[in-house]
């Protein structure tokens, strides 16, 4: 493999085909040894060499803005300089403690709770699970089923929640369970607040309650088939499913029901979480206070993975040792996560993510003159720009792609997801400047209005 060329990181530049001649070795090693799970790199093919803040360079010496940032979990960007030395301090002092408590698990766990809003804090338990947003998912339904003595979910269409067993069977996604036999039972689905393509096929002029209502009746109908749940499931925000945003009274009314019926309300913020959409959690743009916050991916804000759930204490059930987990316990996650906390009220970070968002916004939404342009809709730095055939209606699943493909080679690492992948999405870090958010939406743009089907 040639030797790297250096080259500082402040605007995209692309030299050569894609993949280059490094990546393409690289990739074909890849693939002859990794598992055929594999997927960015599928789609996005580099390898990647180095990274700071919004930008990564590949092994060719290429370099893109990444607005995928580890599908969000890098927050403050690749390689935060003081996020780097929190964790390298922490190295020489202690790396991993099990459920021991420890000073910085301490510091840890008081700056995730200064987070919640203040009447919150209080009757807040905190469970530290296995390292992913699939394990807390896990945890918090195994919590409500404890607690409650009940067995069913309810969940939405749309919803992704991980994949594991437990968490795939509440995810929406059909293709990776019809694939594997046995599933965890007892999941119910439910329609979801997306109104632009109503999951009951009314006029989103006409719908702005049928969901919930159907919701409500199906849990209130004594001939119903739905035994009273152990919880409900949602996500504010549908990130996998297209960047969908909840409305404001679908939440509201889903959060009303669950209380009347003593059902707890699992909010799942493992992508919505630690300041994504301009405040720290989603829910407090809701108004509502849900009885069990899953949260993961941004915590440590440089990738060191972390997993938890927060919960209404009422319901801390658990027995000793009936949840655990060896890497609970990741010390540099919970330096890091203290330091990301620090620096997030420090420069104003929630505040950049609304501004930044209200850019993105000013600069997406002209793109809804394009009849390929089904919808843009977004909050804070959670984007999704919705393709699809305008004879048809049908989502622009090739074109997504080839959107994503102009994109990368312009220089814009971006992402796709939705139904049938025809949603584009980017998830910018929350300290993203206004001179890369005005670089990376004219990519964007150019990607879309160039290359129409």
């Amino acid at each position: 493999m040639a030797p790297l060329v250096q080259r500082t990181m402040t605007e995209p530049r692309v030299d050569c085909d894609l993949p280059g001649p490094n990546s393409a070795e690289l990739l074909a090693r890849q693939d002859r040894r990794e598992s055929n799970a594999r997927t960015y790199p599928r789609h996005l093919p580099i390898a990647l060499a180095e990274a700071s803040g919004s930008f990564v360079r590949d092994v060719d010496g290429n370099v893109f803005i990444d607005f995928l940032a580890g599908a969000g979990v890098l927050s403050l960007g690749h390689n935060h300089p003081e996020l780097v030395r929190s964790v390298t301090a922490q190295l020489g002092v202690l790396t991993h403690g099990l459920d021991f408590p420890t000073p910085i698990k301490d510091e840890f766990l008081e700056a995730q709770l200064s987070m919640l809003p203040a009447a919150m804090r209080d009757r807040t338990k905190v469970h530290f699970c296995g390292p992913t947003g699939a394990n807390a998912v896990e945890a918090a339904i195994k919590l409500c089923k404890l607690a409650t003595g009940r067995g069913d979910v309810v969940t939405f269409q749309g919803g992704f929640h991980g994949s594991t067993h437990a968490a795939m069977a509440v995810t929406g996604l059909v293709a990776p369970k019809s694939a594997l036999p046995n599933g965890v039972p007892g999941a119910h689905f439910f329609p979801f607040s997306y109104c632009s393509r109503c999951p009951i096929g009314l006029s989103p002029d006409t719908c702005t309650t049928n969901c919930v209502e159907y919701l409500e009746r199906s849990l209130t109908d004594s001939n119903g088939g739905i035994a009273r749940p152990a919880a409900v499931i949602l996500e504010l925000v549908q990130g996998e499913g297209g960047v969908i945003p909840a409305t404001a009274d679908f939440v509201r009314r889903v959060r009303a029901l669950t209380r009347e019926l003593d059902i707890p309300l699992i909010v799942d913020e493992v992508q919505t979480g630690c300041g994504r959409t301009g405040t720290w959690f989603a829910f407090e743009q809701y108004d509502i206070e849900p009885d069990v916050i899953v949260a993961s991916k941004a915590l440590s804000g440089i990738g060191t993975p972390i997993a938890l759930i927060m919960y209404n204490d009422k319901l801390d059930t658990w027995a000793a040792g009936a949840h655990i987990g060896t890497f609970r316990g990741n010390q540099l996650a919970f330096a890091a996560g203290v330091e990301a906390i620090r620096i997030m009220r420090r420069d104003d970070i929630l505040g950049n993510v609304r501004r930044r968002g209200a850019q993105i916004a000013d600069r997406l939404t002209p793109l809804l003159a394009d009849p390929w342009v089904r919808e843009v809709r977004g909050r804070g730095l959670m984007w999704g720009v919705e393709l699809a055939d305008p004879d048809t209606g049908r989502p622009a699943t090739e074109f997504a792609g080839a959107v994503q493909a102009r994109a990368l080679r312009r220089g814009l690492i971006i992402e796709i997801g939705g139904r049938e992948d025809g949603v584009v999405r980017i998830l910018p870090p929350l300290n993203v400047s206004a001179d890369v958010v005005d670089t990376a939406c004219s990519i964007l743009v150019d990607a879309i209005e160039t290359g129409q089907p």
